[in-house]
């Protein structure tokens, strides 16, 4: 990672507060994105990283139209990207009967449109480098979906979909795409996760609490980019509910509904 740009989106808390530490130990220059600018300075002052290595470039995926122009700002501070890690992103706690359409909407703007916007914007740059990797942070619902988050894990699956596609497409360009999958993390997603009436939960997960820590989650991210995975599951026994699904899917229908998700 060393001397590679790397932009970070939700880099002011959690996964991608983790992530920015870890890769300034190693040496990385960083783009730190999220909405909270004041935020993000103090995950900046903590790396100790000099102005010419970090980069505070705050960013709202609510608002697509943004992303080239924050885009070009990159490009035209550091001169190239090297890996753009999608990790931003708004989670669920409520039943779907519970769930007004607005919110499902803003589920998908945040967690899908935004994120495609931005990775767009990317592109262009990446097929001029002939080189560049895309990570995008997704859930294991991406993978399979579990009560309390219908429109949470339906723009995660849209985001397999989307990144799949593209990694077809851009792979023999040189361009890599990574998906991760993360279970339960200690972080304050469960806090920040919308209910029904679109307002945050504002309560620590039991499930989240008793999750893998922020800073485990980062590492083996950074090990999966590293080993070149094209997808790769991180977190405890829940990781398995992968393998569950396919193999055994009735046993799996039958566990999921009773699974503890908060």
């Amino acid at each position: 990672m060393k001397d590679k740009v790397i932009w970070i989106t939700g880099a002011s808390s959690g996964i991608g507060e983790a992530l920015v530490y870890e890769l300034a130990k190693q040496g990385a220059r960083l783009v730190l994105s999220a909405r909270n600018e004041k935020e993000l300075e103090r995950v900046a002052t903590a790396t100790s990283l000099g102005e010419r290595d970090v980069f505070v470039l705050p960013l709202d995926l609510e608002k697509p139209a943004e992303m080239q122009g924050k885009a070009a700002q990159v490009m035209n501070h550091f001169g190239r990207i090297d890996i753009l890690i999608n990790n931003g992103g708004l989670s669920q706690r409520s039943l779907a009967k519970d769930t007004g359409w607005e919110v499902d909407q803003r589920l998908l703007n945040v967690n899908v449109v935004g994120t495609i916007a931005l990775t767009k914007a990317v592109l262009p740059y990446f097929l001029r480098q002939k080189q560049g990797r895309y990570v995008t942070v997704t859930s294991l619902v991406g993978k399979f979906g579990s009560p309390m988050r219908s429109g949470y894990s339906a723009a995660k699956h849209a985001l397999h979909g989307f990144f799949d596609s593209l990694r077809a497409e851009v792979e023999k360009d040189g361009i890599a795409v990574t998906l991760v999958c993360p279970g339960f993390v200690q972080t304050n997603v469960s806090l920040n996760a919308v209910t029904g009436n679109g307002t945050a939960q504002n309560k620590m997960d039991d499930a989240t609490a008793n999750g893998i820590t922020a800073q485990y989650c980062a590492q083996q991210l950074i090990k999966a980019i590293n080993n070149n995975k094209r997808e790769v599951y991180i977190g405890n026994k829940e990781t398995y509910g992968v393998l569950l699904k396919r193999f055994f899917p009735g046993v799996f229908a039958n566990m999921i509904g009773k699974a503890k998700v908060t």
